[in-house]
């Protein structure tokens, strides 16, 4: 059951307001509390925006795989489904909740990035799914989900695309491993198919988020639902040069948030 705290004064306007709304938007109970996700972005101020979509990605660690083939979140029609995620799901949850200073800000910005144009919302459901980013090159490409930095982090190859007149830039894997020295926390790394292994017109086949590690041990890890459609994974957080090394992929493509 989704967890509610009762604040003291304005505070408890605050928490009744928040409730209503992500009881409106979400058909199961949430991973962080109300009270807890508002005390977290509280916590946060100041804080560069990569650290804080790494922190909030950290938070999911451990939940299980979304393996509803269009996402949970989709197939019920609302904005907050915390309790199982995919890659895309992650990726927007950790954005969305790190660029905000409350959880209704939080679904604003969800409004505003999840699709082409704008999510709309009627009777607490939201009613155009279908204008959704379904591919990770159209989320780089639109430019919501950060600036591409993927030719400043290193040398780039150009590979084919199912698309007519498009390129595809993309460091290769032995590239990411030289450069990976470059990433900062809260970049996106968006994970490239191979031509031949594309079963539609996918190119992104997974993303994830690099966390840094503080100077003690200087680690650069990689943030991502782990699992597959139908079959179900968890959300890990592991050594990204060891990812990198083993990945089904054959490059990256990367954004950052200012």
């Amino acid at each position: 059951m989704l967890k509610y705290y009762v604040l003291k004064n304005s505070g408890l306007i605050h928490c009744l307001v928040c409730m209503l709304l992500i009881l409106s938007f979400s058909g199961s109970a949430s991973a962080l509390s109300c009270k807890e996700a508002l005390s977290l972005q509280n916590t946060l101020k100041g804080k560069s925006s990569g650290e804080r979509i790494a922190f909030f990605a950290e938070q999911f660690v451990g939940t299980p795989y979304d393996i509803d083939p269009l996402g949970t979140y989709v197939t019920r029609s609302v904005i907050v489904e915390d309790e199982k995620v995919d890659c895309m799901y992650l990726v927007f949850r950790a954005v969305e909740l790190a660029l905000s200073s409350t959880p209704e800000e939080a679904v604003e910005i969800a409004l505003q990035k999840r699709f082409h144009s704008k999510g709309v919302v009627n009777d607490g459901k939201v009613i155009n799914y279908a204008d959704r980013f379904v591919y990770g090159e159209d989320m780089i490409s639109s430019g919501k989900w950060g600036r591409e930095i993927t030719s400043e982090i290193g040398k780039t190859t150009v590979i084919e695309s199912t698309r007519p007149g498009e390129r595809i830039h993309m460091l290769p894997r032995d590239e990411m491993l030289k450069k990976m020295e470059l990433l900062r926390s809260g970049d996106l790394i968006f994970f490239i198919k191979a031509p031949h292994k594309r079963a539609s017109d996918e190119i992104v086949g997974h993303i994830g988020i690099i966390r840094r590690a503080e100077a003690i041990d200087g680690g650069i890890y990689l943030i991502h639902a782990s699992g597959k459609k139908y079959k179900g994974g968890i959300v890990k957080k592991v050594a990204f040069s060891d990812y990198i090394k083993k990945m089904p992929f054959i490059g990256v493509k990367i954004t950052r948030f200012p």
